[in-house]
């Protein structure tokens, strides 16, 4: 395990040289797997999926 002493901007700038050399289709990938960890991350306002849906059905007409 290796440890650096680094300002945020230093950091910063590595992460994005890291990923720049990645290719398109990489970047895409990693920008998918980003968005699926978020919804992992812990919040306060927790949502209710179920709530307030509700269905229309409207019955064919009998002609």
């Amino acid at each position: 395990m290796e440890i650096k002493f680094q300002t945020k901007e230093e950091s910063n700038q590595q992460q994005q040289e890291a990923f720049l050399k990645l290719s398109k289709v990489e970047r895409f990938y990693n920008f998918l797997n980003l968005m699926e960890r978020m919804t992992q991350f812990p919040t306060k306002n927790k949502i209710d999926k179920n709530k307030d849906n509700f269905i229309i059905i409207i019955p064919p007409k009998n002609e």
